[in-house]
């Protein structure tokens, strides 16, 4: 991932409200740095390549300062409620083979048994991981599960290297009998039988 986005950064020694607005309508984002015990460092990111890289959860980015390059992982993006363009992001200095905490999006795969449907109770898993090699994203086979079925944290396979942080009694997916289509069921049986009793 971090040899896929890179970006220059440009060290800022002014703050407040009105530079960071100078600094958006320039095409920069106001950013910081931190990690490791080292002091924080203020930045300027390009606005459109930074935008790019953060539609993605736990984006790792290879971070050029002053021609010196880091490794840093995107902790949180603050953006306008309304406009939804990026004002802030807070950015932490890691390590090579250094595992770090994430969430990181469940997916389904596969499809439950005929005439149920999947009720998800969490959208994602708490891991620990190698910060270099952070999932996009972690499979739940759903396939042939029948009414009844519950799926908790314990029962996710998890890429190899990677740590469960979250409680194994997490739930994660319940199935549940489609009522809708019993209902649709008993219509047409219904609908049958008077049917037949008209003929008759």
């Amino acid at each position: 991932m971090s040899d896929e986005n890179k970006l220059s950064a440009e060290i800022r020694t002014e703050f407040g409200k009105g530079f960071a607005r100078r600094l958006r309508a320039a095409g920069k984002i106001p950013a910081v740095v931190y990690g490791h015990g080292s002091d924080v460092r203020h930045v300027a990111l390009p606005a459109h390549e930074t935008g790019l890289i953060v539609r993605y959860a736990n984006a790792i980015i290879t971070l050029d300062v002053d021609g010196e390059q880091e490794i840093v992982f995107v902790k949180d993006v603050q953006r306008d409620p309304v406009r939804s363009i990026i004002e802030h992001i807070d950015l932490v200095s890691i390590k090579r083979g250094e595992k770090i905490e994430v969430e990181v999006p469940l997916l389904t795969e596969g499809e439950t048994f005929s005439g149920t449907y999947m009720t998800m109770s969490a959208n994602t898993i708490r891991v620990l991981v190698d910060a270099l090699t952070i999932p996009e994203h972690i499979t739940v086979d759903i396939e042939g599960l029948e009414d009844g079925a519950q799926l908790y944290a314990k029962d996710v396979t998890l890429p190899e290297g990677a740590e469960l942080l979250d409680d194994p009694e997490l739930h994660l997916i319940s199935v549940t009998a489609n009522a809708t289509s019993d209902e649709e069921d008993e219509a047409a049986e219904s609908a049958e039988a008077v049917a037949e009793n008209a003929a008759e």
